[in-house]
């Protein structure tokens, strides 16, 4: 199945969607970058050059996605969020993007509407930023991320759901144990 490109949006020669990803009202997909298979750009999505974003991935309106953030599978942002790729920002000294500092976002993470993550830093596998939390460290596997600045609040299962205090989902029965300071699922 062809990718759906909205007649509102613009896509830089260069850039490449794949199948079956949807690019909605006024966005705009800049040279060099990727986006996988079976994605989702919301209204007013913009995707810079040299980006790198996985299948499955759903990105909700008014989402920029700087040079330096790379969105692996199944990634969702909310509508809003916000990436930055510069620590010390400058109109009159600009860096250049071999100076950007990269953002990881591992498979499966969910970031809330209006969430912040300040570059530099990886966002775990299946973990989810609450709305409005602003990220200024690395995120590990699982965590539940709330607040300003954001802080581990709890464990999130694959599904989304909040982990019990015995780390079991009280949804689909997954198991998790701790470790280093992150959990991993038990075998089933």
């Amino acid at each position: 199945m062809a990718a759906f490109v909205h007649e509102t949006a613009v896509v830089d020669e260069g850039a490449a969607i794949g199948e079956g990803t949807k690019v909605w009202h006024f966005c705009h997909i800049q040279s060099g970058a990727q986006i996988g298979e079976g994605c989702s750009l919301g209204q007013n999505v913009n995707v810079a050059s040299n980006v790198r974003i996985g299948d499955g991935c759903k990105i909700q309106n008014n989402v920029s996605v700087y040079e330096g953030v790379e969105l692996e599978d199944w990634v969702f942002c909310g509508p809003s969020c916000v990436f930055t790729n510069d620590l010390t920002p400058r109109a009159k000294y600009p860096k250049g993007s071999a100076n950007y500092k990269r953002t990881l976002v591992k498979t499966g993470a969910s970031i809330g509407a209006n969430a912040t993550i300040v570059c530099g830093n990886t966002i775990g596998e299946w973990s989810m930023i609450g709305s409005g939390a602003v990220v200024t460290s690395d995120v590990p596997a699982h965590a539940l991320m709330l607040g300003v600045p954001a802080r581990r609040r709890g464990w999130v299962c694959e599904c989304g759901q909040v982990l019990d205090g015995g780390l079991e989902c009280p949804d689909c029965g997954r198991r998790y144990e701790e470790c280093d300071g992150s959990v991993a699922e038990i075998e089933r």
